[in-house]
């Protein structure tokens, strides 16, 4: 039996010999072995936004179909069955992540939040865990509710879908978005397209906790509106 092959997509700021020794996710690759059922698709001294990068990945694949696992550099994989749980996840979803939230409001500034105020949504409405700090043990872990449920928005430090269903449904990641809110676009897009989102029990940690109230990220929220309206 053939085994799917699961491409790891990534972009990185270092260049690709830095990226396995200074990257979080670098090592974890490293140490798990890319091998013939993973293969690493690595942007490398990239300046561009993550929608652009994740795009030219989903149109590589038009050519060579695989699991695409979008991810960013600064996660750490945790578990050893990390390509295995993938495609477990994908046999229930279309689109997998780590964590996420089952329902969506309007003015949503994150998936963990309902306002601009930063209120947190409540735990019977968030799915999945992740791991915050650098490696493993990592400084704490935010279980935010049973994995493996169907959710309506998931955060974006790891995406994974099969490359026939994005191009199938023509579901791209939107460029106007360079870092923040390229997530919550992309999950409702393929809420429009029909597509079933899931959280996954799958071990990682996030070095960063993302930089909530910048400018960058205001400048991101108010393209986000302009483009859902609410």
């Amino acid at each position: 039996m053939s085994v799917r092959k699961i491409r790891v997509v990534c972009a990185t700021r270092e260049s690709a010999d830095a990226f396995f020794s200074g990257t979080a996710l670098g090592r974890s690759l490293a140490l798990h072995s890319i091998g013939p059922a993973v293969e690493l698709r690595l942007f490398e001294r990239n300046t561009a936004g993550l929608p652009k990068i994740y795009n030219t990945a989903i149109a590589e694949s038009r050519s060579s179909p695989a699991v695409l696992v979008f991810v960013h550099d600064d996660v750490t994989l945790c578990d050893f069955h990390w390509a295995s749980l993938i495609l477990e996840g994908l046999e229930q979803f279309h689109i997998i992540g780590l964590v996420g939230n089952k329902r969506r409001v309007p003015r949503q500034p994150a998936w963990t939040f309902v306002n601009e105020q930063f209120t947190w949504d409540s735990p019977e409405n968030l799915s999945g865990a992740v791991g915050h700090g650098n490696g493993f043990p990592c400084r704490e872990v935010c279980v935010y509710g049973p994995p493996m449920q169907e959710v309506k928005l998931l955060d974006g430090l790891m995406l994974a879908c099969a490359s026939e269903v994005l191009l199938d449904r023509e579901l791209f990641f939107d460029e106007r978005f360079d870092f923040h809110f390229y997530d919550l676009d992309f999950c409702r897009q393929a809420e429009r397209k029909g597509l079933r989102m899931g959280t996954w029990r799958i071990s990682a940690v996030h070095e960063s906790d993302g930089p909530l109230g910048s400018d960058d990220w205001k400048d991101g929220y108010r393209a986000y509106l302009e483009k859902w309206h609410d």
